[in-house]
């Protein structure tokens, strides 16, 4: 059971708060006015996607002053003054991607896979009263790995496509 807290209080603590702004959990927080968008790299200099530079407004009370935010994985490199509705977390913002949504995605069940492994084989340990050979724990966690990549893909291609229609 504490592998399974820790798991959760990492994924809460570490990719949680973007894949909700992503999927769109909760109300809008705001509206960014696009200043410049341009093809971001990651550390490694990998294609990161579209990020776009602007100017965000809070929704709700008086909204507060403008502020600079960056619009992580656009959906679509969007053209100077347009405005898009984003959720923030972290001091970014976020719109619903499916570039964001597979990166995030499968950062969150890379992160999960071993916490979930960990606890079948302590699990399965406890049951039979003493150790219990991980081979089999070893092998289904690399294919979970494997299915977390392919469904990963799945959804981003998925929201890809959804948000390319819509």
């Amino acid at each position: 059971m504490a592998t399974l807290v820790l798991a959760a209080w990492l994924v809460w603590l570490l990719p949680g708060p973007q894949l909700a702004a992503v999927l769109g959990f909760g109300p809008v927080d705001g509206v960014v006015t696009i200043s410049e968008c341009y093809d971001a790299a990651d550390a490694e200099g990998y294609a990161g996607g579209t990020e776009c530079k602007g100017r965000y407004v809070r929704r709700g009370r008086g909204g507060g002053a403008p502020e600079e935010i960056l619009l992580e994985t656009a959906a679509a490199e969007h053209r100077p003054g347009s405005e898009v509705e984003v959720r923030t977390a972290r001091g970014r913002a976020y719109e619903l991607s499916g570039h964001a949504v597979g990166n995030i995605g499968v950062a969150t069940g890379w992160l999960l896979v071993p916490f979930l492994t960990l606890a079948a084989w302590l699990s399965a340990c406890a049951r039979d009263g003493g150790a219990v050979d991980g081979g089999g724990f070893v092998l289904a966690a690399l294919a979970a790995m494997v299915a977390v990549v392919v469904l990963g893909l799945t959804a981003a291609v998925l929201v890809g496509i959804l948000t390319a229609v819509l």
